[in-house]
């Protein structure tokens, strides 16, 4: 779910759903975060909408 250390890109690559500012450590919801909870709160209805 988070941006995280990986063993073979380091930082490099980040594919979370939540930011983690590495300096901070503030986290902070990314686009398809906001996506997946109106999923999850619509019974996957969402995903059906045209």
């Amino acid at each position: 779910m988070l941006d995280n250390f990986e063993w073979a890109l380091g930082y490099s690559k980040r594919f979370g759903i939540i930011h983690v500012d590495y300096t901070t450590q503030k986290r902070t919801l990314k686009a398809s975060a906001r996506f997946f909870a109106e999923v999850i709160a619509s019974n996957g209805a969402v995903i059906f909408r045209k």
